[in-house]
């Protein structure tokens, strides 16, 4: 019987930063159990590992707070992929990802993906809100058949409209626009060529953890982008099919998956 502490090593590693109450354990949380759940602030960092069909993707959720902001750049280390979350009420949550994170991202790949993430798009976008709803559909219903709506709604009290959502929406800060021109920015840091790279309108989401508005289509899109390095990787791990999870225990400190959301 294999040790418990002996794994399937990662084929390749996606790192989410940013600054606190973002939403970056929420994301991760929806894609990986389907659920939101309230959380508290990650210390230090968690690793969590999802198998996207053949394949072993780590996936590292990092602390977004200042005291912990030195672990980015040796969890960044080794990332072929990197996303860059913001909380789209709040500009300057952005701004932070300029100031103090991109920097991290230097011990990444030369040909790391960055994805830029507006999270918590439910509180300014109507579509984002109902997104819940309209993607998860009852079990005695064909998702391939017009749904019509019930003339007796159970309970009497209707489902809130559009119309009364985007009373209830908040002011959103930061636009798709503006984090498409920090997307350029990126590349410019890095010195790549914004010709040759991926597109803005392509690498820039807005989310929501708290309804899963595009959370699927983001880590999706990621892992299908990433899959030349996933089989480079593979290929150069073959001699070495298992890690031993004591390594990421050591690094970090402790493991844990508590963090805001």
């Amino acid at each position: 019987m294999p040790e418990l502490s002996k794994m399937r090593k990662p084929d390749v590693k996606v790192v989410i930063l940013g600054d606190m109450h973002v939403g970056k354990t929420s994301l991760l949380h929806r894609y990986t159990e389907r659920k939101f759940a309230d959380t508290v602030s990650t210390v230090g960092g968690a690793f969590f590992l999802k198998q996207w069909g053949p394949y072993n993707i780590s996936i590292w959720d990092t602390a977004g707070r200042e005291q912990f902001h030195g672990l980015g750049s040796m969890y960044c280390r080794g990332a072929s992929a990197v996303i860059l979350t913001y909380d789209v009420t709040n500009w300057q949550s952005l701004a932070e990802l300029e100031e103090r994170f991109l920097s991290l991202t230097d011990t990444a790949n030369h040909d790391c993906i960055y994805a830029i993430v507006g999270n918590k798009a439910d509180l300014t976008d109507p579509k984002a809100q109902l997104a819940e709803a309209s993607e998860d559909p009852g079990d005695d219903e064909d998702p391939t058949e017009p749904q019509v709506p019930s003339a007796c709604p159970t309970p009497p009290a209707s489902p809130a409209t559009p119309t009364s959502l985007s009373s209830l929406m908040v002011h959103k800060q930061v636009s798709h626009e503006e984090a498409m021109a920090f997307y350029g920015r990126i590349l410019r840091y890095k010195g790549l060529d914004e010709q040759s790279s991926l597109p803005a309108d392509q690498m820039c989401f807005e989310t929501s953890a708290k309804t899963g508005f595009n959370v699927d289509i983001l880590f999706e899109t990621l892992f299908d982008l990433m899959l030349p390095s996933i089989l480079r990787n593979k290929n150069e791990n073959q001699g070495s099919p298992t890690v031993d999870l004591g390594d990421y225990r050591g690094a970090s400190g402790k493991r844990t998956k508590t963090s805001c959301c």
